[in-house]
Order: C-alpha cells, then structure tokens, then sequence
C-alpha cells in the first residue's frame, strides 16, 4: 500500500543524480590538471620542479576519494600523506595514509592522527608545497584541543551543542577557539612551505572560514562571538570550566586571536572549493526535467528547524495539487543545505529522517506526492541511514502497525518510525558530502 512505485523510483534517481555530481573525483579533476612539471589549480599555476617535498594532509567524510585523485595525479612527487576520515569511509592508496576516527563526536583516534596531521605541516619547509584536502566531517576529525582542555571536554561541548540545535556556524565557531588547529591556525602551523588547499562544501554558502571549521583561512570568528553563543543556548553554566574559562580569558584580551585576514601566514594559502550543494541540487534538477517532470529549485541555503522546514515543503506541495503554483504537474521540487534538530526525545534518527516524518503527516491522504530526504553523506545523525521516503499513504501504513507519527516525532525517533515499515533508505558510505537533498515529487 503505498503511492505509485514509479515516482518512489524516479525520486531516488533525481537523488542519485545529484549524489553523483558530487563526486570528490571528478570535482578535483575538474579543477586540478597537471601538464608535466606543471601543476594547474583553479587559477593559478605551480611549478613542481620548484618544489623539493609535497606533502598531502587533511581530514574529512571525502579525504579517501580526494585523496585517491590527488595520488592519481602526483603520485611520482608525494612524499608522505596522512589524512584523519570517519570510520568505514576508506579506499586503496599507495601513499597516503587513511586513518580512522569519530564522527560527530571526535575520539582519541582523531587526536592521534590530528597531531601526526600538525607534525607533517609542522616539517615542511620553505621549497615544500603542501596539499590540504577538506570535505564535510573535517571538524570533527581534526580534534586537537588546546593546552589545558581534554577530548573529553571537548565532546561534552560538542554534544551540547548538538543537542541544542545550534547552527553549524555556531558550533564551528567554538571548535575553532578551543582547537590548536582550526580558525586558521595549520596555515600558521605550515608557513613557510606553499599551501594549497581543496575543499569540498558542506555549509550553506561555501563561507571558508567555517568549512571544516577553517584550519587554512582567515578567522572571522571571535572570542566574544563564542560568549554570545553560550549565552543564547544558556550553556554557560553547562560546559566544563576549562572551557568556559579560555573563552573568558579570549574575551578579556589574556589569550591571543586565532589568525586573522592579512596574518602572514595565508602569504602562500590557496584555498579553492572544488565542490558544494548546489552542483548536486543542479544535477538533480537536471534529472527530474529529463524524467520529464516541471523543476523548480527551492534554495540550496535552508536551514532552520527541520519539523518547521518540512512543514513549508509540504505546503508547496499542497498548493501545486491545488492551484498549480508555483509550478504545473508532474512536478519536482528540489531544496538542497542543512537542518537542525533540537532533541527532546531520546530516540534515534537525524535531521532526514525527521524531515520525512514531519512531512508525512502534513502530506497524508494526499495522492501522487513522494517526499524524499537524504544526506549526501550516506550518514543521518547517528544512524546507518541516509535519510527516508513517504508518501501520502505512509501515516495510514504507519497505524495499521500499531505505530503512532505523533510520539514517535516527539521522542525523536524517526529511524524506528520508517524501519518497519521499510523506508529508511540506507546507502552505505558515499565518500562524499555536500549536506541534504531533500526532493518533493507531485505526479500527473
């Protein structure tokens, strides 16, 4: 019992469209070329033959696939690799080495291999080039607190701001201030050596100094930023003294700024986003028109609750089958960026699924509408889904097992909503991420 079997299928080929032009390959091969000794990066023109040692660092969901490319193309001229991905999300390489660790919450093997990460940068010297490879996850497996604060702090920090549905900019921004490596500190850690640094997005805009919380650019985040952001989720009386106390003693001038615009230590950075969620919102939009559907592409910047965000889906929804606006039938709506869930439950599930649920029960009883939401990343939240499908038939599937949309959306719980009834979607890992696709279908 559910709606056509065609547009579930025609949904998940939009997705998978979408998922494939975010494929950290061919996005480096598009903006990296090597003709001999000359090595072409978006605009700008190296000269290997000036350089002694190349070393490639980095740290990201992406890192085994970008890494594969680079290894492709200076395989003959690097000297040591070594970059920090999340668990299960590997390739074969000659050279440069993978190494494991936690995501979302940093472990003890992402502080290992951050530091392994430090003492490469740390050695290059001024006729070396170093290649940085950021993707999506890169904060998260780049932990290297400062001096005085634990791993243990420092996740206690992260889940709290997890839970409380903080912004990623928000949680970037107190990550850079209590990490010796991000907000632009591995540039300074890597001077005097050439740094070249490839990026693939997964923050709404693209903004540099957020991505992978920033290590090789400029921060344009403050001390006093990181106060005002305790201060909104009421967390000041809520994280670990060490903490608190470092972003007073930022705030009152005792401890210096991460690095700034026009710090000589961006001198020799190149940073170039190779990547980002609207190539993939574009590839997928392409594909729904070639399967012959009416496109429009809502924004690839949301963000915002999810359970307010997927209300606003649906109600475009609704108003194509009423009044054929803001576009006529069969029709595909594609929105692209990055939700947040504020968890009051103590389910299991991640902002996709969650969309979906709180979709269903605004698009139920409504025939020809599919409502789907995936995480490029082949990861939502803590679950080994990418995210969930429905349809106008789901909450009516959902009652006659016994399930109820209602608690199961206030506990949280999204992923024991969908399993039974077989609409968790479960991609393994896609060596990708450039955040959601959320995609909404309205048949003929």
């Amino acid at each position: 019992m559910t709606v056509q079997p065609r547009l579930r299928e025609e949904a998940r080929a939009i997705f998978e469209a979408g998922l494939q032009a975010a494929d950290p390959m061919e996005a480096i091969h598009r903006h990296v070329k090597r003709r001999g000794d000359q090595l072409q990066v978006g605009e700008k023109t190296y000269d290997l033959s000036a350089y002694e040692k190349i070393y490639v660092i980095g740290g990201g969901k992406a890192g085994a696939s970008m890494a594969r490319a680079i290894e492709g193309l200076l395989k003959d001229r690097i000297t040591a690799g070594f970059i920090n991905v999340k668990y299960g999300h590997l390739a074969d390489l000659e050279i440069v080495r993978l190494n494991e660790a936690g995501h979302p919450v940093p472990d003890e093997a992402g502080v290992r291999g951050a530091e392994k990460i430090v003492a490469l940068a740390d050695q290059a010297g001024e006729k070396d080039l170093v290649i940085c490879l950021l993707s999506g996850g890169g904060s998260a497996l780049l932990p290297l607190p400062i001096q005085g604060v634990t791993l243990e702090e420092k996740q206690a920090v992260t889940r709290l701001l997890l839970a409380c549905g903080a912004t990623i900019n928000e949680i970037n921004a107190l990550r850079k201030h209590i990490s010796r490596i991000k907000g632009g500190q591995l540039a300074r850690i890597a001077m005097p050596a050439t740094l070249v640094n490839l990026i693939l997005s997964d923050v709404i805009g693209d903004p540099l100094d957020v991505i992978a919380s920033g290590p090789t650019v400029p921060d344009e985040s403050t001390f006093q930023d990181c106060w005002h952001i305790l201060e909104k989720y009421q967390l000041t009386d809520r994280i670990p003294a060490s903490i608190l106390n470092h972003i007073r003693a930022g705030v009152s001038g005792q401890v210096p700024e991460t690095p700034k615009p026009g710090d000589p230590a961006f001198a020799k950075t190149q940073n170039l986003i190779v990547g980002s969620n609207i190539l993939a919102v574009k590839a997928a939009a392409q594909k729904a028109k070639a399967l012959g559907y009416h496109t429009l592409i809502l924004s690839s910047f949301i963000e915002g609750e999810t359970r307010e965000v997927a209300k606003v889906h649906a109600a475009i929804a609704k108003e194509i089958l009423s009044s054929g606006h803001p576009i006529p039938r069969p029709a595909c709506v594609i929105s692209g960026g990055e939700t947040t869930v504020t968890l009051k439950g103590k389910g299991l599930g991640g902002r996709n699924q969650e969309f979906v649920l709180a979709a269903a029960l605004d698009i139920d009883n409504l025939k020809e509408v599919i409502v789907l939401s995936l995480g490029t990343d082949g990861t939502d939240g803590p679950t080994d889904a990418a995210g969930a499908i429905a349809d106008g038939l789901t909450v009516k599937r959902a009652k006659a097992l016994g399930l109820d949309p209602f608690k199961y959306l206030q506990e949280n719980d999204a992923y024991h909503f969908f399993q039974p009834l077989q609409d968790l979607i479960i991609t393994g890992p896609t060596h990708t991420n450039v955040m959601d696709l959320r995609i909404i279908l309205v048949g003929a």
